[in-house]
């Protein structure tokens, strides 16, 4: 059992600290690696989904380039809290017109999740990183690089993360069960990351969170620490609700609502999985999920989620027997 004491972020604890820890982003780490070695790094933008390593590049960059000092040269805002015209005018604008310390002669200001600014920010931000191109160099991170302004993004060389494979997490997964001395069969590694989805940041959270309770990680202890049902069990719900037994699939829905505290949304997400994995033809499949995105947009809007479930079932049965 891990103590309070013990206990800490372990996203934090396993950063990667060097280039060749980064895993599932190879080509991007390349290019990236001749820019500082040639120690003319020009404005960037990084795009990509969450989890996916663009925080800890940059941070990589920040290390390699000051060494020691990067913590005076490197200013980090996460633009969705920060988000107004001020933050540019003040905070930006400060930091950026102050000498760098060391021999590099310009800082890095590195705004997270950047397209949360409004579109005043950005169109403040596009001045600001003309100004002040000799001392400071802009990185910009956004998970959604279409509401990064143009004028902007053609200001940047632009970097497009992919998630994280199923390989490249395992390998890091790997690496911190053995350093941290816990135990994980294959079947719960394999389910980290069917619920991390590409997010490392994801997987090691909630590999932290099962570590907490047990050093014996097992599928079941993964899915109990995240809050989701199990796949066999949402599988069974609907062959057995497709069987026209809607009270015996409706009882195992409120086991899961009531008992396990699962959300609607959840459940329904792993229903939409399970519908591939059923043995139904391809037009059977298609009417099936058909009625999946009707009442998952009933639950988006303001549905009662057990009835908006129950009801979903009770059409499952029902299109058994037509």
């Amino acid at each position: 059992m891990i103590t309070m004491t013990e206990y800490q972020i372990w996203t934090e604890k396993y950063r990667p600290t060097e280039f060749s820890d980064v895993v599932g982003q190879e080509n991007i780490i390349e290019r990236i690696s001749a820019f500082v070695d040639s120690r003319q790094i020009p404005h960037l933008m990084f795009a990509g989904p969450a989890g996916c390593g663009k925080s800890t590049i940059s941070i990589i960059i920040a290390k390699k380039l000051f060494g020691s000092n990067w913590r005076q040269n490197f200013l980090e805002l996460n633009s969705s809290d920060e988000r107004g015209i001020n933050v540019i005018r003040s905070k930006v604008k400060d930091f950026a017109r102050t000498k760098s310390v060391g021999n590099i002669p310009y800082k890095i200001i590195f705004l997270d999740e950047a397209d949360a600014l409004t579109a005043d920010a950005q169109n403040a931000l596009r001045r600001t990183m003309e100004s002040y191109s000799n001392s400071c160099r802009f990185f910009l991170s956004c998970n959604y690089s279409s509401k990064i302004i143009e004028p902007l993004q053609s200001r940047c060389c632009v970097f497009r993360f992919k998630t994280i494979s199923d390989e490249s997490i395992k390998k890091r997964l790997d690496l911190i069960i053995g350093m941290e001395k816990v135990s994980a069969d294959s079947d719960a590694i394999d389910a980290i990351c069917k619920l991390s989805e590409g997010d490392i940041r994801k997987a090691i959270n909630i590999l932290q969170t099962a570590a907490i309770n047990t050093k014996n990680i097992t599928e079941k202890a993964i899915y109990d620490v995240a809050s989701i049902a199990e796949p066999k069990e949402v599988k069974n719900m609907l062959e057995i609700s497709l069987k026209g037994n809607f009270l015996e699939a409706r009882k195992i829905l409120n086991n899961m609502i009531l008992k396990d505290g699962i959300c609607g949304q959840d459940i329904i997400k792993q229903i939409m999985q399970q519908i591939y994995s059923i043995d139904l033809t391809e037009k059977e499949k298609v009417n099936l999920i058909e009625k999946v995105g009707e009442f998952e947009f009933r639950i988006n809007q303001g549905g009662n989620e057990q009835i908006q479930l129950e009801s979903l079932l009770a059409q499952f049965a029902l299109f058994r027997k037509e």
